[in-house]
């Protein structure tokens, strides 16, 4: 079976086992993963970056040998080819699980219960939940929602369609370690500056894809692309930019502003300023904004794999 079929069935099979099934609530490989980057971590930890670095060289490089070990025991069987991708697909895409933590904090916010709104909020992202009013955890909601459409489904996609199962393993391995290490915390400033710059590379190609189908998903193209290109490079993140000034424009909503982590206050550049405060309900829109855009990252990547494969057996 060529290449580009093992992995589009594969990638769909994969999908469609995070959409019925979601993460698995013990074992899963990307905890186990975190288990033994922070084991490596207590082991070489200084502060330096060149310690950092070389953190981010044996757990991201023992994730990708593993993928390419794997690859290489099935592959004379397109069958177990096949399900090798569709099982490392289903470990490494969150797509069900931040539609359903999102979709609770919305469903608290409606019934009126803000403080279980606040308690939930952590599950999806870093804010301070304490420091936010009703209308503040929503927006921090649709943010991490267009945030982690590109880390936890979009990217992982595109670095499946590039190196397979090697590729998948390894983008969630770097996205992982900059969830880790990547922040700057005193312990972590010099030591994650190796994985937080080489999350921004890995990010990169999937930011811009999530951002490109936001705005062919979203309901506002126009605004998806004015937003993007006026207020993208605006934001602290060179890939998150991108993706929440499309959702948006798409969503017709106002992003960015103040914000609270850990106590520590940061004031963030407006995104789709013309647009109107973010209400309960666009958790929802923004919720199946993202299942759009996985399902269409999903055909791109197919595609891309597809047509590499055609120009590759063209006679010279």
């Amino acid at each position: 079976m060529r290449a580009d079929r093992v992995f589009a069935y594969g990638a769909a099979a994969g999908l469609l086992g995070d959409h019925v099934l979601g993460d698995p609530r013990r074992g899963h490989p990307v905890a186990a993963f975190g288990r033994a980057a922070a084991a490596v971590e207590r082991v070489l930890w200084r502060d330096h970056r060149g310690w950092g670095a070389l953190h981010t060289v044996v757990c991201v490089g023992g994730a990708v040998a593993l993928g390419a070990a794997a690859h290489r025991a099935v592959r004379s069987s397109p069958a177990a080819s096949v399900a090798l991708t569709g099982v490392a697909t289903w470990a490494v895409v969150g797509g069900t699980s931040l539609a359903r933590e999102a979709r609770a904090v919305g469903h608290a916010l409606e019934a009126g219960d803000v403080e279980a709104a606040r308690a939930r909020l952590p599950h999806l992202c870093g804010r301070d939940p304490q420091a936010l009013d009703a209308p503040g955890i929503a927006r921090a909601v649709v943010e991490s929602v267009a945030e982690n459409t590109s880390d936890a489904v979009v990217g992982a996609l595109v670095w499946g369609a590039v190196g397979g199962v090697p590729g998948l393993l390894g983008f969630r391995a770097v996205n992982t370690l900059d969830a880790m290490v990547g922040h700057r915390s005193p312990r972590h400033r010099r030591y994650g500056w190796a994985s937080a710059r080489l999350d921004d590379l890995a990010g990169w190609p999937g930011a811009r894809l999530t951002a490109s189908l936001a705005v062919l998903a979203g309901g506002d193209a126009r605004g998806a692309v004015r937003a993007w290109h006026k207020d993208a490079a605006r934001h602290p993140s060179p890939n998150a930019g991108p993706v929440e000034a499309s959702f948006a424009g798409a969503l017709g909503v106002r992003l960015g502003g103040t914000l609270s982590y850990a106590g520590r206050v940061e004031h963030r550049p407006v995104l789709n300023g013309g647009g109107r405060a973010v209400e309960v309900g666009d958790i929802e829109r923004a919720v199946r904004l993202s299942r759009r855009v996985g399902r269409l990252a999903l055909g791109a990547c197919a595609a891309g794999v597809w047509l590499r494969g055609r120009l590759s057996r063209r006679p010279a």
